[in-house]
């Protein structure tokens, strides 16, 4: 279920998170939990539902309107109608003009496999934003949420949803693609808002193809022909829903961020503190951007041989536990926590919050109130375990 929460829970669970309260230790296993059916037997099926509910202190309706009042702390454009000129609007991920074609189709959430074993990815690099965030085993896990993917004949591999990722779709009104599940991600999937096409339902030999050069379940690869026709099949709403306000708010044209003010430090090395893969992120002056490294090398997409490479970087730190004794996790998708914002080598310290209900999105703020401001183009969202911050190499 998705629980509301409280503008003022988000500074509450925000101090708690910076004192490391809540959390539980990570299994040091290195190896995934190979059901991926959703029909495994588990202890107790609610097991993640009483986890999202241990996290929810408070019930109160969660701050909505087309402007968050400074009285209560903050100050945001959630809400503001975005900008259209002509045959052009402005992207919700990426904050640049796009066609609007592009711009008013729904995005779509794609489970990516980060095992090494999977490496090298492919259509990674066209992601306009991408998620990293721990499974079992200390592994990580990436999401990648795609506007324009028209023309990728190769997206992947894809692996399997977990209940935290489905939530971090729904606040880009993203179709969510993966390739089965736990069974406690089941009663998630089967609300009537998750729209979702997976590889274990009978839609999935219309989405998804494997490949003969890599062993299952690594080889697993969606299309853009396959997801556009497995939305036709499925009958999913092609368009951002009408009530849709987007997640983050971008500098204008020929604008920059260059966070030259205030209580910013410097962050030209960034190592979120993965225990397998061990990321690291290079800021290059030159062109603005932080390539991605891990497992030793150069992050890079298969389809066009490039290392990944990103404009803006958030580390969201969230509280999480392990739900079962098989390792499965569960994070806070819906309070609130401290927040890093990375860009052109500097960083802010800030706090995230849950805004605009059950549907609604994580918005980000300084200490200030301020809502963050991304640099346009790609952002990267690194999911930190509130109790392993002090792994999180900033230089």
């Amino acid at each position: 279920m998705i629980l509301k929460k409280g503008w003022a829970l988000g500074l509450i669970l925000g101090a708690c998170i910076f004192a490391g309260c809540g959390s539980s230790t990570a299994p040091e296993a290195e190896t995934e939990a190979p059901v991926e059916t959703g029909t495994e037997e588990v202890a107790d099926t609610q097991a993640y539902e009483k986890f999202e509910e241990s996290v929810s202190a408070d019930e109160t309706e969660t701050v909505s309107g087309s402007l968050i009042p400074a009285e209560m702390g903050y100050h945001s454009s959630f809400g503001v109608p975005r900008e259209s000129d002509g045959d052009k609007v402005r992207s919700y991920l990426s904050g640049k003009m796009v066609p609007k074609e592009t711009g008013e189709r729904r995005p779509v959430a794609i489970m990516l496999n980060n095992i090494e074993d999977a490496m090298p990815m492919s259509g990674v690099s066209y992601a306009d934003v991408l998620y990293e965030c721990v499974v079992e085993g200390s592994l990580t896990r990436m999401m990648g949420v795609f506007e324009n993917y028209d023309g990728l004949d190769k997206i992947g591999s894809v692996r399997s949803c977990r209940n935290y990722f489905v939530y971090y779709a729904l606040e880009y009104d993203a179709i969510y693609c993966h390739y089965g599940q736990s069974s406690y991600a089941l009663p998630l999937l089967q609300q009537d808002y998750v729209d979702n096409l997976s590889g274990l339902a009978a839609i999935g030999d219309t989405v998804y193809y494997r490949t003969t050069d890599r062993v299952a379940p690594h080889n697993a690869y969606a299309s853009a022909k396959g997801i556009k026709k497995g939305i036709e099949e499925m009958g999913y709403r092609n368009i951002y829903r009408d009530d849709y306000t987007g997640k983050f708010t971008f500098t204008r044209d020929g604008e920059t961020n260059d966070l030259s003010f205030g209580d910013t430090y410097e962050a030209t090395h960034i190592e979120p503190g993965y225990k397998i893969n061990k990321p690291v992120l290079e800021y290059n002056p030159s062109d603005g951007k932080y390539y991605r490294s891990q497992y030793g090398t150069e992050h890079v997409d298969d389809l066009n041989g490039e290392q990944l490479s990103f404009d803006n970087i958030i580390l969201q730190y969230s509280q999480w536990e392990q739900i079962d004794d098989k390792g499965y996790l569960g994070f806070d998708c819906h309070g609130g926590g401290r927040m890093k914002f990375i860009t052109k080598g500097r960083a802010i310290d800030g706090n995230w919050i849950s805004l605009g209900g059950e549907l609604g999105a994580v918005r980000y703020f300084d200490l200030n109130g301020n809502e963050i401001v991304l640099n346009q183009g790609k952002t990267l969202i690194e999911i930190i375990q509130d109790s392993e911050g002090d792994k999180v190499v900033i230089k």
